[in-house]
């Protein structure tokens, strides 16, 4: 329950500066962090397959 106030009190101030940002700066910021996460995504994805043991 802690961490979900954390998070929620987290995600307030980053939506916060995100208003206060300019336009260009916080579409950059969106697409870096969304190349990040389908690269973490593929790499989690791609590495569980490899390490599954043949049956």
């Amino acid at each position: 329950m802690l961490f979900l106030v954390a998070a929620l009190l987290l995600l307030g101030v980053v939506l916060g500066t995100v208003a206060h940002a300019p336009l260009s700066f916080s579409v950059v910021a969106g697409v870096v962090i969304a190349v990040w996460l389908a690269v973490f995504a593929f790499r989690e994805r791609h590495g569980r397959r490899r390490s599954t043991p043949a049956r």
